[in-house]
């Protein structure tokens, strides 16, 4: 797309692009724990499904192919970024159909394996929209305009998703639920369709014919592969003995630290790697040592700022709903409360972030937006000794999607700020998965976590969103030391 193009054609673009990757995340994150609670699924089950969650924190693994390659027909017509885009719309079209046919959750491993491929390609259209937005948008200025339409389209698409989801459920039942996010996701594509061509060669129909088989090839492929990795995973955890009754925080510490202790053993190699070097010359791995090259041990800093800075609302996330469908509230009431609470406190949240990236300095900004999240991370706390109220749950909600809304966006112009442009996809990828990393690992552990607390005589959630809430906060401590960080110049 031309810089050139109004600034308002520009921003309503990224509002799609953001309810096309924001529909589908509550479906198989926050709705499909309310489903599996409803089936009866143990709590320490249900929070092993948030490792779903962890796929997005490792696109850095084929981030770099969306940089590299373009889609078969797609590519060619529509250019590179949005030849991707359209094949993760019908990956994530697809995937939904198959969890509308598989809801009675019979099956926890087939459902693990549609809910695994929704993620993959959920994440899939995140990379090409946000290594599309720094080419657009390469300082701050600009980036602020264009992460608060993005996520307003995002954020937009999660609540409706997961408030009208909910609501559909209670009347219709799951089957039907899904189907309708389905028809939902599938809206923006005919759109794209009928964007200028960015490429040359071919009509548009030849184009979306040669791009629809190929695509049919890719997705097929996609999902071998995940249902082959996914048998593996499974098979290890079974030899291990990992079971619901299992304590997996030690192991989730433990993969935890690896990183970082990885991390700091390639450091010094890759600072005195000359221009030439293979390691910076990899197409493969080039785009990430390029970060430590620049910014050396301050690097290992930033990626534990980065761990812990939406850590709170990330293990709020997933056991929220379950403890307030503990409190005795309906799926109608929580889709209600999802509904235009949530989505007017989220959009005003990430309203507020967006302009205040533009005006203060990061110090500040950071430090409030990670205050806010805490507040609403205490508000579940708040909500669980109050009478029950579908007021006092609008309340809490609002407080929740505001802060979340609000450090969501000034998190995103934070991070795409680190990235070098010329490796703008994977870059980007490589930080904000590697930020959700630690978080999603004690995600899923979090019902485990819960239940050896319930277990032991004390408030089980209580604590843990307390705790989450604190980790929120914590945040700020890492301030003085990763806003020196200065990037190296070649």
């Amino acid at each position: 797309m031309d810089l050139a193009r109004p600034r308002t054609r520009l921003m309503a673009l990224y509002v799609l692009l953001g309810f096309s990757a924001g529909l589908p995340f509550y479906m198989f994150s926050t709705v499909l724990s309310v489903r599996l609670a409803e089936h009866r699924v143990p709590l320490a089950i249900i929070g092993f499904f948030a490792w779903v969650q962890l796929l997005p924190t490792f696109k850095f693994l084929w981030a770099p192919l969306l940089d590299r390659y373009a889609v078969p027909g797609l590519g060619r017509f529509w250019g590179k970024r949005v030849g991707w885009i359209m094949l993760a719309q019908l990956g994530i079209c697809t995937s939904l159909l198959a969890m509308a046919l598989t809801t009675g959750d019979v099956s926890l491993p087939l459902t693990a394996l549609f809910a695994t491929l929704l993620a993959f390609w959920t994440t899939t259209l995140e990379v090409a929209a946000d290594a599309w937005r720094i080419e657009l948008a390469p300082t701050p200025a600009a980036q602020g305009p264009l992460t608060a339409a993005n996520l307003w389209g995002y954020r937009s698409a999660m609540v409706a998703a997961g408030s009208g989801a909910l609501l559909v459920a209670d009347a219709r039942g799951w089957t039907a639920s899904y189907l309708v996010i389905a028809a939902g996701a599938f809206v923006p594509l005919p759109i794209l369709v009928a964007l200028r061509p960015e490429g040359e060669g071919g009509g548009r129909l030849v184009a979306l014919a040669t791009g629809l088989v190929a695509s049919l090839a890719i997705l097929v492929a996609a999902a071998l592969v995940t249902a082959g990795v996914g048998t593996a995973l499974l098979a290890a955890a079974t030899g291990l003995g990992i079971g619901a009754a299992s304590n997996v925080t030690p192991w989730v510490l433990g993969l935890a630290m690896l990183p970082f202790l990885l991390m700091a053993a390639a450091l010094p190699r890759i600072r005195r790697a000359a221009p030439d070097s293979r390691l910076r010359t990899s197409a493969a791995i080039g785009p990430y040592v390029d970060f430590f090259w620049r910014y050396g041990a301050l690097a290992i800093a930033l990626m534990a700022f980065v761990s812990v800075y939406r850590m709170g609302d990330v293990l709020a996330l997933n056991l929220s709903k379950p403890m307030v469908l503990g409190l005795g509230y309906t799926k109608s009431e929580i889709g209600w409360a999802d509904g235009l609470v949530a989505l007017a406190a989220s959009i005003v949240g990430v309203g507020i972030g967006g302009w205040m990236v533009t005006r203060w300095r990061w110090s500040v900004t950071l430090s409030l937006a990670a205050l806010f999240a805490a507040i609403g991370n205490l508000g579940f706390v708040w909500l669980a000794h109050q009478p029950r109220g579908v007021g006092l749950l609008y309340l809490a909600t609002a407080a929740d999607q505001f802060g979340n809304g609000m450090a969501g966006a000034v998190f995103v112009v934070y991070l795409s700020m680190l990235v070098n442009p010329r490796f703008a996809g994977a870059q980007y990828a490589f930080l904000s998965g590697f930020a959700f990393l630690l978080p999603r690992l004690l995600a899923g552990a979090g019902g485990s976590i819960v239940a050896r607390l319930d277990a032991s005589g004390y408030r089980g959630f209580d604590l843990f969103f307390l705790a989450s809430a604190v980790i929120s906060l914590a945040a700020i401590l890492f301030l003085p030391v990763v806003l020196r960080a200065k990037a190296r110049t070649a």
